[in-house]
């Protein structure tokens, strides 16, 4: 079966994978699903759950990542320790609040806030993932109802 684009499936597996891009995550899988004509009652939770799946991967694997990435080069190892600075400017209001500290900053749809900034700092602070991910979840369910309200508008969500 060939998948196109502008099908119904094809708009769903668009905006799951673009969920699940960093930076990019559901702020803008959402818009695309609007652009593409995707329904709200659909492009809503495909991109929770999209914006969900790198989630526990990041938590359990990429301080592993990292030292592995650090040992290849030092190009590599100078991004690591990008992202790891990022992470611990981060790390005090996720201490200082944990579960709703995390969610906070998950929930917040602007740049450097979402999923894998919340999964990068509960990993840098070794957080397990029976913890981190519920307060992930519901940040991401909270800013997939701001991007949400912010593209359709109040309206949709009564």
């Amino acid at each position: 079966m060939q998948l196109l684009w502008g099908s119904v499936w094809g708009n769903i597996l668009m905006t799951l994978l673009i969920s699940m891009v960093p930076v990019v995550e559901l702020r803008g899988a959402i818009p695309a699903a609007v652009i593409a004509g995707l329904d709200i009652r659909i492009a809503l939770p495909v991109a929770i759950v999209g914006n969900l799946i790198p989630v526990p991967f990041i938590i359990v694997f990429i301080r592993k990542i990292f030292k592995w990435l650090q040992a290849k080069s030092q190009r590599l190892g100078s991004l690591v320790r990008r992202l790891e600075a990022k992470a611990d400017a981060k790390k005090s209001q996720v201490l200082k609040y944990e579960f709703w500290g995390l969610m906070i900053l998950v929930a917040i749809p602007l740049p450097g806030t979402g999923a894998w900034t919340g999964a990068l700092v509960a990993a840098m602070l070794d957080m397990q993932l029976k913890r981190a991910f519920p307060a992930i979840a519901v940040g991401v369910a909270v800013a997939g109802l701001i991007v949400t309200t912010a593209t359709y508008g109040v309206s949709v969500l009564i």
